[in-house]
């Protein structure tokens, strides 16, 4: 099975108005993402801020539940937290898993949009478990990640489709329904009990 490892990304990233921004941290991000990595056994959480002070303002918050406070009143998040880290571009990302894995990673994205490279959710979750390559899933803010950069990534998984047709699911959602269809349990292949 691949090593899986996840990133945030903050920039750059469309508003509702389609300007390229950078979007702000949010504890929410922060906490949620991580407890959803730690559960699905993702290497590390990558939260790519370009920003020093979100980076900074991120530290404070992991590190009262790491050591501060809160390993008291919730030792749980100190361990969400435990694969959890800052860095200020992908690129730094790309270069820590090169290093810790010896191989670049293959990156694979998501996007509410379909592109020339969308995958579906069963062939990727086939790579994953049956190759070797590591790979860095990428969850973006707002209302997405440019299509230029888009256009570099190796896959992106197809859009997540509801039931009715509303489609724009926060990022802490999305991340927990992708990582489930990518490594969670294959209940489909389970007989009724």
């Amino acid at each position: 099975m691949a090593p899986v490892y996840i990133g945030l990304i903050h920039y750059p990233i469309y508003n509702k108005h389609m300007e390229v921004v950078t979007t702000a941290l949010t504890n929410y991000d922060l906490h949620d993402i991580a407890r959803t990595a730690k559960t699905y056994d993702v290497k590390k959480y990558f939260i790519v801020h370009p920003v020093e002070a979100q980076r900074e303002m991120a530290l404070r918050i992991m590190n009262h539940w790491k050591t501060g406070g809160g390993v008291h009143y919730n030792a749980n998040r100190k361990e969400a937290f435990e694969e959890t880290e800052l860095v200020p571009t992908l690129e730094d990302a790309i270069s820590w898993i090169e290093k810790e894995t010896g191989r670049k990673p293959a990156i694979v994205t998501t996007d509410a949009r379909v592109y020339p490279n969308t995958i579906s959710y069963a062939a990727m979750r086939r790579k994953i478990h049956d190759e070797d390559t590591p790979i860095f899933i990428l969850f973006g803010t707002g209302f997405g990640m440019t299509k230029e950069m888009m256009k570099k990534f190796d896959y992106i998984v197809e859009p997540i489709y509801g039931a009715g047709t509303y489609n724009h699911l926060c990022v802490r959602s999305a991340a927990a329904i992708i990582l489930d269809r990518l490594l969670g349990e294959p209940w489909w292949n389970k007989k009724e009990e």
